[in-house]
């Protein structure tokens, strides 16, 4: 890994670390009056998915740039020119290495073995692309996804605040987490995989090496059946919020069906 991309996640992890220890807080009370009657474990929560949006947000748009723009990178999927992709898998490594801190200082309240499990497979992965510079069109595809990440985090805002379900805001942004997370992780899926067949016997591909090939494929393998899975919840609760059959109450402390369902939500890395 060159110095360029170590001094970028070094910068990202310390960046986020004072997003969420400083400017959250002081943000999050002038824009909401409700954030400082939170209990002390959602305070720390709603601080982390301030930050979880803010990392989706610049990644986001950072891949669509790349993927609209970057022609080195278009022209060869497998060894193009990862200048731009190294950049942005480097903040969300800052990003990963901060939530898995977090996860680990907050465990009793936050702490998810899922969660553990999927930074850690996805800090394996986008090592590749950081030492050597691998797959740059694949991983910025991923990256994509987190542009419905706000969606979901702003869900979870409105619930915390107690919104009730049928309020208009809270239907238009579970309409558009729908929508949107279709768009960026589902409906791409077909488009992903044919970009991935199309790789399979080339000498880019044999180039790779066993280990890069098992790292990639097997990632994504397991990714997409989450994806569709959470998918799946998200439609359904979609459609019983638009069917009026969404208005009941959720248990105290149990997230909604628009979620993964765990303690601590934030797709990301993908």
């Amino acid at each position: 890994m060159e110095t360029r991309e170590l001094t970028v996640v070094a910068g990202s992890f310390v960046g986020f670390q004072l997003l969420f220890k400083l400017v959250s807080p002081r943000l999050s009370t002038v824009i909401t009056p409700g954030y400082e009657r939170l209990p002390a474990t959602k305070l720390t929560e709603w601080n982390s998915r301030l930050v979880s949006t803010v990392h989706a947000l610049i990644v986001g748009l950072f891949c669509l740039y790349i993927l609209w723009f970057d022609d080195a990178v278009n022209a060869n999927p497998v060894w193009g020119d990862p200048s731009l992709v190294k950049l942005n898998v480097a903040i969300t490594c800052g990003y990963l290495l901060y939530d898995l801190v977090l996860l680990a200082c907050n465990w009793s309240t936050m702490g998810d073995g899922f969660f553990v499990c999927h930074h850690l497979a996805a800090l394996y992965a986008y090592g590749y692309v950081l030492t050597r510079g691998v797959l740059p069109y694949f991983a910025n595809f991923r990256l994509i996804s987190e542009l419905s990440t706000p969606f979901v985090n702003q869900r979870w805002f409105f619930e915390s605040l107690k919104y009730p379900r049928s309020h208009r805001l809270v239907v238009l942004n579970g309409m558009a987490m729908a929508v949107v997370f279709f768009l960026v992780r589902t409906a791409v899926m077909p488009s992903y995989w044919a970009s991935v067949f199309a790789t399979f016997g080339t000498e880019e591909f044999e180039r790779l090496g066993r280990g890069a090939q098992v790292a990639w494929i097997t990632s994504c393998i397991a990714l997409d059946i989450l994806n569709m899975i959470w998918m799946y919840k998200i439609g359904r609760g979609c459609y019983k919020v638009m069917t009026g059959r969404g208005g009941r109450k959720p248990k105290d402390g149990a997230e909604t069906e628009a979620t993964s369902g765990g303690k601590h939500v934030n797709n990301h890395a993908d």
